[in-house]
């Protein structure tokens, strides 16, 4: 049985987001393509909110089951 590929976009997010969470610059942003450099950056950005927020370590790991939980 193959197990289905998620979504690239779904998948840039979620890298983005955790490239936020850890402070990390936006310029490390890994792709060209601009729908999927987009969902990146809107990851990264969700993603420096939460730390904004305090939401790191043990106080985020609900939210990132739920942006790892997505589709």
């Amino acid at each position: 049985m193959r197990r289905l590929k998620r979504d690239p976009l779904e998948r840039a997010f979620v890298r983005g987001y955790q490239f936020g969470l850890h402070g990390k610059s936006r310029d490390l942003c890994p792709f060209t393509l601009p729908s999927v450099r987009q969902a990146w950056l809107n990851g990264w950005r969700e993603g420096r909110g939460d730390q904004w927020d305090g939401l790191t370590g043990t106080a985020g790991i609900h939210r990132l089951n739920q942006i790892n939980a997505v589709g």
